[in-house]
C-alpha cells in the first residue's frame, strides 16, 4: 500500500513538471510582446549553410524606444559564426525594400532615414547604434 502511494505521488510530480515545462515553452517572450509595432520591409540571407551566415534586415519601427529596438534585435535569428544586422526606419515609405550582403547594405539614399542599427557579430558581441549614418 505504501509503495503504491509513493508511486502515484511520483507520477503526479512528474506530470506537474511536464505541464510546467510545456507551459514555459509556449509562453516565451517574443517580438509580438514588444511595446511598439515592427514590420520587416527587406531581408537578405546568404545561401551559405556551411560557413558564416549573413543576415541583413531593414525594419520599419513605429517609434524610437531604444531599449525596445535593441530587444527586437536580440530576438532576431543568429547563427554561430554568422552576422546579423538590423537597420530601423521610422517611415515606411523611406524604408528600403532590398538589402545586400556588403556595406552599405542598402541604397545610400535611405541612410539619412535610418534611426538605429543593431549588429550581432560572429562571436555574439552586440553593437547598437542610434543614428548610425549621421556625421
Amino acid at each position: 500500500m505504501r509503495s503504491s502511494y509513493l508511486f502515484y505521488v511520483l507520477i503526479l510530480g512528474v506530470a506537474l513538471v511536464m505541464i510546467w515545462i510545456v507551459k514555459e515553452s509556449f509562453t516565451q517572450p517574443g517580438i509580438k510582446d514588444l511595446e511598439i509595432d515592427f514590420e520587416e520591409m527587406a531581408f537578405y540571407r546568404n545561401e551559405n549553410n556551411t560557413g558564416p551566415v549573413i543576415r541583413v534586415y531593414a525594419v520599419y519601427a513605429a517609434d524610437t524606444l531604444w531599449n525596445t529596438l535593441e530587444q527586437y534585435g536580440d530576438y532576431m535569428p543568429h547563427t554561430k559564426y554568422g552576422n546579423t544586422k538590423v537597420f530601423f526606419f521610422m517611415d515606411k515609405a523611406k524604408t528600403p525594400n532590398e538589402t545586400f550582403p556588403e556595406a552599405p547594405y542598402f541604397s545610400e539614399e535611405y541612410q539619412s532615414y535610418c534611426v538605429a542599427s543593431y549588429e550581432k557579430s560572429a562571436m555574439g558581441g552586440v553593437k547598437f547604434a542610434r543614428f548610425p549614418f549621421s556625421n
